[in-house]
């Protein structure tokens, strides 16, 4: 995939920042740690890193930060949320946490999604499974899929599409989605692989025909 031409943005606040940007360049993109608003200026995309997301909802405040992305967001550029990532883009949390000033967490918002947090349980409830995943090069091929206090989907808006879903008590989640140019994934593919090895690309790599327009 020639991407060398993009320049893909990787909020670097907290959490997976390293190994987002690992898998970035990996695909051939160019990887740009994103702490500033003046940052943002020149990347064809943005990807929100796992993490903690009230610890980034924090943080994105302090840095003045959460305005200028609310507009690159609603401006249409492209946006990939994992796992924390995909709450800050929902528009909606069932169970927000609340600060000690009774102040529920904020979201940047922009998916017409409702996400529920650690759904799957606390970190010792962490696992990993095979999904599939529409959208991707070699489908065929599962998604080694590593879930760490994941969120889940319980709602999707109309225009929102289902990737990927896992089965729990009967009923499916959803756990990968897309809408447009916003992207989002419960799991961390950006934490599969091995040593030097970037493990699963396809989502990024995904991520990147949709900054080209070619998904």
């Amino acid at each position: 995939m020639n991407s060398s031409n993009q320049r893909v943005g990787v909020l670097a606040l907290q959490g997976d920042v390293r190994e987002h940007a690992r898998a970035v360049e990996a695909c051939g993109a160019v990887a740009v740690p994103v702490r500033r608003a003046e940052e943002l200026t020149g990347v064809a995309g943005l990807i929100l890193p796992g993490g903690e997301s009230t610890t980034m909802d924090k943080l994105i405040r302090a840095f003045g930060l959460a305005e200028t992305l609310r507009e690159f967001i609603a401006g249409g550029h492209p946006v990939y949320g994992s796992c924390a990532g995909m709450i800050l883009l929902a528009d909606r949390i069932t169970d927000p946490a609340i600060d000690l000033k009774g102040q529920p967490q904020q979201t940047l918002g922009g998916l017409d999604i409702t996400v529920r947090r650690n759904a799957f349980g606390r970190q010792r409830e962490s696992f990993e499974t095979d999904l599939e995943f529409t959208d991707l090069t070699d489908a065929e091929r599962p998604v080694h899929a590593v879930f760490i206090r994941a969120p889940w989907v319980e709602e999707l808006g109309a225009g929102v599409q289902s990737l990927a879903a896992v089965r729990i008590d009967g009923a499916e989640r959803a756990v990968a989605v897309r809408s447009g140019n916003l992207l989002a994934t419960s799991f961390h593919p950006e934490v599969t692989g091995h040593g030097e090895s970037p493990g699963e690309l396809r989502v990024h790599e995904l991520f990147i025909r949709m900054m080209k327009q070619e998904a």
